[in-house]
């Protein structure tokens, strides 16, 4: 699973595996496993983007806010030089 590294989906899936009531414990890995395969299967519907992608389009957003202050300082300057009424 690309969105989240499996380590933590294991221990997510242990965590909730745990916190059944004791009786149902006896399914231990069955259940743990059950939880993990509903976990990815949902994560998996969800409209998400990888930690990547996120980067690589905040980086581009940053740079076109630059440029768009560059734009703005030099169309003020010019605006500046215009001659008067």
């Amino acid at each position: 699973m690309s969105l989240m590294n499996t380590g933590a989906l294991d221990e997510l899936a242990r965590r909730l595996a745990d916190s059944v009531p004791q009786s149902l414990r006896a399914l231990g890995r069955d259940l743990e496993s059950n939880f993990k395969a509903v976990l990815q299967a949902q994560l998996g519907k969800l409209d998400l983007v990888t930690r990547q992608d996120f980067d690589v389009q905040t980086a581009l957003l940053a740079r076109a806010r630059e440029q768009l202050a560059a734009i703005e300082a030099r169309l003020k300057e010019l605006e500046a030089n215009l001659p008067g009424p």
